[in-house]
């Protein structure tokens, strides 16, 4: 028989791929994923879900400090509370304002900071702290990344169940297997969310309103 036509062989060659190269392949439906952290939003919420866990969100924002940090540091605060694991920041372009973070319920007990001297350093750090299982959230501003290194660094966020946030300027990804994307943009009492990309769901946009309540984290 032709084994293009032959269902067991396509099942056995698939299972062979994903047991000897699993780095090499992305499996488009996960129904055993982790449940996500929740927002805490309410406009975010109705755009999103969750953040999702075991997995990497791009947050893309032409400027610093236009709400990209106050959209996820409600998840963060509450993971720092919740868990006896770390909150990495890995790269941050300025230095994190304790009191502001204090403020926000970020226990700063579990929170350490990382500035790697060299590109190649930072994705060694943050591969191998998605993967530790030590960290319950990392916070990343990495260099441009390729498919490859995007591949390898969702896999070890998988690994490790962590919630990772990765910071731009610019999208630098195309067709790789994170989670969700975000295009942020200053809007009026808020944040316009473009969400490019969302797991198990179409794109969709919308402005979310911010409250004073949390002071600048930088």
């Amino acid at each position: 028989m032709n084994p293009l036509m032959n269902p067991s062989a396509h099942k056995t060659a698939v299972d062979t791929l994903l047991s000897n190269h699993p780095q090499h392949l992305w499996r488009g439906l996960n129904n055993q994923r982790t449940p996500g952290v929740a927002a805490h939003w309410p406009d975010l919420e109705r755009l999103i879900g969750d953040w999702p866990r075991g997995a990497i969100t791009e947050v893309v924002s032409a400027l610093d400090g236009i709400g990209e940090l106050r959209l996820v540091l409600p998840a963060v605060a509450e993971l720092s509370q919740r868990e006896a694991r770390w909150i990495l920041w890995v790269a941050p372009p300025h230095i994190p304002y304790p009191a502001a973070l204090a403020a926000a319920g970020v226990d700063l007990a579990r929170m350490l900071v990382l500035h790697p001297r060299k590109d190649q350093n930072t994705l060694w750090a943050l591969e191998l702290a998605l993967r530790s299982g030590s960290c319950s959230a990392v916070l990343a501003w990495p260099p441009t990344l390729q498919d490859v290194q995007w591949r390898r660094l969702q896999l070890a966020a998988e690994a490790g169940n962590s919630l990772a946030f990765f910071f731009f300027r610019q999208s630098n990804a195309a067709a790789v297997p994170i989670a969700l994307r975000l295009d942020l943009h200053p809007a009026p009492q808020g944040v316009d969310v473009n969400v490019r990309k969302r797991r198990g769901a179409m794109p969709t946009r919308g402005m979310v309103a911010l409250s004073d309540q949390l002071a600048l984290a930088f």
